[in-house]
């Protein structure tokens, strides 16, 4: 399979793609967890609750590993590893346009309203050497 980049699946990262993120607990276990994302072309952006378990594991070991990929053929993905770059600030508008991707502009707009009151932290994860796949060749054979 030849190697390809972020560019070559851009349609899945905009897509309101199935994505997994992958934090280690303080024993040094991991925790899996499914997330919404967005892709800015630069940096994987997930806004995390405060009071979220992946927040704590972050502040402590900023390592991770976020997997995007979809359930249907061809069954393109994306895994990326890094650290963490955790931001503190008003995630609102970060979280009506990540809900917006998932669940439409309307319910996305109902969505943040809901959780207005429940501060976040945006995670920024910069892919250095993503790992993509596309199995589209190999399910033609």
């Amino acid at each position: 399979m030849a190697s390809l980049s972020l560019e070559d699946v851009r349609t899945l990262l905009e897509a309101p793609a199935a994505a997994v993120l992958t934090t280690t607990r303080k024993d040094g276990t991991a925790l899996t967890s499914p997330v919404w994302f967005r892709w800015t072309g630069v940096a994987f952006e997930v806004v995390i609750a405060r009071d979220d378990v992946k927040l704590r594991h972050l502040e402590r070991d900023p390592r991770c590993v976020l997997v995007v990929f979809e359930t249907t053929a061809p069954f393109r993905g994306v895994e990326v590893r890094g650290e963490a770059t955790l931001n503190r600030c008003d995630v609102t508008e970060m979280r009506r346009s990540i809900a917006g991707r998932y669940l439409g502009k309307e319910a996305g707009e109902r969505f943040a309203t809901e959780r207005a009151e429940k501060p976040g932290v945006l995670l920024q994860l910069f892919p250095e050497e993503p790992r993509v796949w596309d199995l589209a060749d190999i399910l033609q054979h």
